[in-house]
């Protein structure tokens, strides 16, 4: 029962850890550029 639960909560972690990492390649843009994204460095 527990490891169900602790695999339940990995399985959880990996797929939003993905979904972000995908969402956020997805939003930037040729114009952005610098740590904050902002275009000034």
């Amino acid at each position: 029962m527990i490891q169900e639960i602790l695999v339940f909560i990995a399985f959880a972690v990996a797929v939003g850890f993905i979904i972000k990492k995908f969402f956020w390649s997805t939003k930037k843009t040729a114009k952005s550029c610098g740590i904050s994204d902002c275009g000034c460095d």
